[in-house]
């Protein structure tokens, strides 16, 4: 517990540096946004990637960039959260590429998943973003180099990278976007339930209280 509350103040100082990185609920919207469950079939699809164990009761849904720098200053708070409920948490992610040539980067995670890499790929794209994502510019040669040094098969990858199955993925993935109302990222579910109260103790306040109810306490 000790280390997930060092992981959420570290969260905490880099999305107040990167400010308009997150959203945030009026408390209007917050009030009708406790109310509302999106449905399960436009949060989870048999494509998207999942952390933790599949038939782990508490599922956080997360809209993610791998551009995105908020996302990557929630990065460590979610692998914790994993870390602290290995029982309870699995964590399934939805592909929102918003910055320029995040698409790209997808075609890199998917293909990593091809050639079950996709974690280790994940970790290392997230650590050296700032390496590769910079703003307007990005870099995406670099973003190949790294997922090479974490493992990947270049060739192979870039190959898969282009196939229509995954730019299928990335079609159900941006209507979903749509349809849930996505508008920034890293944008959170659990249960179906949106994060209302945005910021790493408001998840972790809301993974708690539904792996609470999960073991009927």
């Amino acid at each position: 517990m000790k280390r997930l509350l060092v992981v959420t103040a570290t969260a905490l100082s880099a999305l107040a540096l990167f400010g308009g990185g997150a959203y945030y609920y009026s408390a209007t919207q917050q009030e009708v946004a406790a109310a509302v469950v999106a449905p399960a079939d436009t949060l989870v699809r048999p494509h998207s990637p999942v952390l933790g164990k599949v038939e782990a009761p508490v599922t956080i849904v997360e809209f993610f960039d791998p551009s995105c720098e908020a996302c990557r200053a929630f990065f460590p708070l979610v692998k914790n959260i994993l870390a602290t409920y290995p029982d309870d948490v699995r964590v399934v992610l939805r592909y929102t590429p918003f910055h320029e040539g995040s698409d790209e980067a997808v075609r890199i995670l998917e293909a990593a998943r091809n050639q079950n890499k996709f974690e280790p790929v994940l970790a290392a794209l997230m650590q050296r973003q700032p390496e590769w994502a910079v703003d307007g510019q990005p870099d995406l040669k670099k973003a190949w180099a790294i997922a090479g040094d974490a493992g990947l098969e270049l060739m192979g990858a870039r190959l898969y990278s282009v196939k229509p199955e995954v730019e299928q993925v990335l079609q159900a993935d941006t209507a979903d976007v749509k349809s849930n109302n996505v508008q920034q990222t890293p944008t959170f579910f659990v249960n179906g339930k949106p994060l209302v109260n945005f910021g790493p103790q408001g998840l972790m306040d809301l993974v708690k209280s539904e792996v609470d109810k999960s073991k009927g306490s």
